[in-house]
């Protein structure tokens, strides 16, 4: 059964919404792109981060443990996304949801 979190981040990915949340001690802006589990079988989401707190440069891609995330919440907002990719993502090996094949390509 999926946690509350992996939830949130799987119905924000569903209806195009942001997610606010903190991870690592930051707080994240973010929209969730993939959903599903890591090489260890945990769940995970592959997001792109265009806001908050970083200690890198944003806007850019971010892999989250969600049982490491906290205070996740859904708003409206614009949609951010990526440029073109240029290698394989390896966040998430066991994909339950990806915007680009399960949800835009139905529209």
């Amino acid at each position: 059964m999926a946690s509350r979190t992996y939830t949130l981040f799987r119905n924000a990915i569903l209806a195009e919404q942001q997610v606010i949340c903190v991870y690592e001690g930051r707080r994240r802006e973010l929209c969730p792109h993939i959903t599903g589990t890591n090489k260890s079988g945990e769940e995970a989401v592959l997001a792109w981060q265009f806001a908050g707190e970083s200690s890198g440069p944003l806007p850019q891609w971010r892999c989250l443990k969600l049982a490491n995330v906290s205070g996740a919440r859904a708003r409206d907002g614009r949609w951010h996304e990526g440029g073109s990719h240029k290698s394989t993502q390896t966040c998430v090996t066991k994909i339950d949801l990806d915007i680009n094949v399960d949800v835009r390509k139905l529209r």
